[in-house]
């Protein structure tokens, strides 16, 4: 039986402007780094001479579980993968969304420092369950595609 979720991973090409852009641009708070060189890390992802750095975010006073984190970037520094195309029409692609307060306050912050958008502004919401409220695809470093979300007002109680 699952009880919950313990985080959300991503493989990066560069681990350290990962920790940036995750940490400085979206707004994460860096928990822990960690190299990963050992026997049982090797036996986890069935790679031999695996050797890993891991970098676990949280987004700030959120809850996060008993992980201490949700987000989880792994480099790959032995072996060295390939880069995928991660575009989310693509079968196994992935993306993560993050709730925000204001979506065009945030994208007037990211786009300012640099961040790719995939539309010039927010997108509204006009069907389905979040319709009334905004959102936007946009990508990090290594293209893997993230969205920012402000969901419509929901009636209290």
């Amino acid at each position: 039986m699952l009880v919950d979720t313990w985080h959300f991973s991503f493989t990066v090409s560069d681990i350290e402007q990962s920790i940036r852009f995750y940490r400085d641009v979206v707004g994460l708070e860096l928990v822990h780094t960690q190299e990963q060189a050992n026997p049982y890390t090797r036996k986890l992802v069935g790679y031999p001479d695996a050797h890993l750095k891991v970098a676990m975010f949280r987004i700030p006073g959120a809850y996060v579980g008993r992980s201490g984190h949700m987000l989880e970037l792994v480099e790959y520094v032995a072996p060295r993968g390939e880069k995928l195309d991660t575009r989310t029409l693509n079968t196994g692609a992935a993306h993560l969304a993050f709730e925000v307060d204001d979506i065009r306050a945030e994208f007037a912050r990211m786009a300012a420092l640099g961040v790719r958008f995939r539309s010039s502004e927010p997108v509204a919401i006009e069907a389905g369950r979040n319709k009334g409220g905004y959102t936007v695809y946009f990508l990090d470093p290594d293209d893997i595609t993230l969205e920012i979300i402000q969901p419509p007002p929901r009636p209290l109680g």
